[in-house]
């Protein structure tokens, strides 16, 4: 386990069922205009977001809106900054699922440079951002991503040079992260399960990570109780406020871990094929991670990687399988046993579902970063992965 050198700032959290009310107070500690980045509908037609509209202006607060309907593109930020740039912001808010606020985070990080967003891309663009940016609130309507808690936005851009890359900064962190359940309500089973798997990844591959340390492990773990308790109970029955409360928890826990800690395998072909082809991050996230995590045990029972992460298998499967006094191997491979269970329970797709090639898969693989992952692994592995799940 890494000792800890360095973690990152997190927001001011807002955490709780009817959160949402404290929002115009919230706005007036930085002024009243405000650019409010929204979904297609869902949220504005919902009588959560009339009441806010309402609220907002009854408080003399004015908005322009700006929506992102699904994965943020270069050019999505660069209309929405043109379009807003010419009126002077107080705060930029965002209220939505994980695409939202990573829309939000990076038009607040773009409306003083006023200069394409894809400059500023690790990886594709050129150029280092200062990290000057207009103060920002991030309220998730899903439980999934974890990005109300960290550093960067994810910017796509889908097709044949298409990338998935992060525009990132320490400050730009949310300055307040407000976590209302009740807002997850209405979401819709599939988005549902889908958040949920990528919530339910994040935390693993962070508890296993090289990067991790005490204090991610500690989060980790209370995230994936949650998890435990909630995730299944929400999928079968989304007005469970106790599950969704869970599942906000877990989500945010998620993305305080990533920040600190890294991703694996699964997000780093979430990565690559997520550049290339327009498939839902929650979902590639779940229906690879049951084979994911069986090669990487595997390779570590070989004696390859950090044999560390042998340890916490255990611990994830006394967890997940509720069992006591069964042999390491029965928890390790009990706790694959339970994604697999998992991926049938929520009925997750294969790839071939959404139009990827097999003859694209090399080229995926040779791309796809697995750094943090407990052990490394060659094209030949990442080829097993895709293949288990082509279907």
């Amino acid at each position: 386990m890494a000792q800890l050198s360095r973690f990152s700032k997190l927001p001011l959290i807002w955490f709780g069922a009817g959160r949402l009310s404290s929002l115009p107070e919230l706005i007036k500690q930085y002024g009243s205009n405000v650019i409010l980045v929204t979904g297609l509908k869902s949220f504005m037609n919902s009588v959560y977001g009339q009441e806010l509209l309402n609220s907002i202006k009854e408080n003399g607060i004015h908005y322009r809106h700006v929506i992102i309907s699904g994965e943020p593109t270069p050019g999505n930020i660069d209309q929405a900054v043109d379009d807003t740039g010419k009126d002077k912001a107080d705060v930029v808010i965002s209220i939505g699922g994980g695409s939202v606020l990573d829309a939000g985070k990076a038009i607040s990080a773009m409306l003083y440079k006023n200069e394409p967003v894809q400059d500023y891309l690790e990886g594709v663009g050129y150029k280092k951002h200062p990290g000057t940016k207009i103060p920002f609130i991030a309220i998730p309507t899903t439980s999934g991503t974890g990005s109300e808690a960290t550093e960067n936005a994810v910017i796509s851009r889908i097709g044949e040079k298409g990338y998935k890359k992060s525009l990132r900064h320490e400050n730009f962190v949310p300055d307040i992260a407000l976590v209302d359940p009740e807002l997850t309500l209405g979401c819709p089973g599939g988005i549902t399960a889908a958040s949920g798997m990528d919530c339910f990844t994040q935390l693993t591959e962070a508890y296993l990570s090289f990067k991790s340390n005490e204090y991610t492990d500690a989060l980790t773990l209370e995230g994936l109780k949650a998890v435990k308790s909630s995730l299944l109970a929400v999928c079968r029955d989304g007005t469970d406020i106790n599950a969704r409360t869970g599942m906000s928890f877990a989500a945010l826990t998620s993305g305080i871990c990533l920040a600190n800690a890294g991703l694996g395998v699964v997000h780093g072909f979430a990565s690559s094929i997520g550049g290339l082809y327009d498939i839902p991050h929650g979902i590639l996230c779940g229906t690879l991670m049951a084979p994911a995590n069986e090669l990487t045990v595997k390779k570590l029972k070989k004696g390859y990687g950090n044999q560390e992460a042998l340890a916490k298998y255990i611990q994830l499967g006394e967890l997940f399988l509720d069992v006591r006094g069964k042999s390491e191997d029965y928890y390790i491979d009990g706790f694959v046993g339970y994604l697999h269970h998992l991926t049938e329970e929520l009925q997750l797709p294969g790839l071939k579902k959404f139009g990827i090639k097999e003859n694209d898969m090399e080229r995926i693989c040779r791309i796809t970063d697995c750094k943090n992952n407990p052990v490394k692994l060659d094209t030949s592995d990442l080829m097993e992965i895709l293949l288990e799940r082509y279907i």
